[in-house]
């Protein structure tokens, strides 16, 4: 079980470092669905590693983010449907 929680956690990490060096590149924009689905995906991943080892503080920054990236795709899919 431990290596599958390390393997999420860096699933998560390698999805928010590759979202970042996309929109820095400007290959994605910080507004595309794509780019927020990436900061969601690796969130999770991040809250089930950091929640496993019991480092509250970035469980809770995470759950923060993942609300975030959430809060925009939603905000997104009302535009797409106006």
């Amino acid at each position: 079980m431990t290596i599958l929680i390390e393997v999420i956690g860096w699933a998560g990490a390698l999805l928010i470092l590759a979202s970042y060096l996309l929109v820095s590149t400007e290959r994605l924009s910080g507004t595309s669905a794509t780019f927020q689905w990436m900061n969601v995906a690796g969130a999770a991943g991040f809250i089930v590693n950091s929640g496993w080892h019991h480092a509250w503080p970035s469980t809770v920054l995470n759950i923060a983010w993942m609300a975030i990236g959430l809060a925009t795709l939603f905000s997104l899919a009302k535009r797409r449907m106006r």
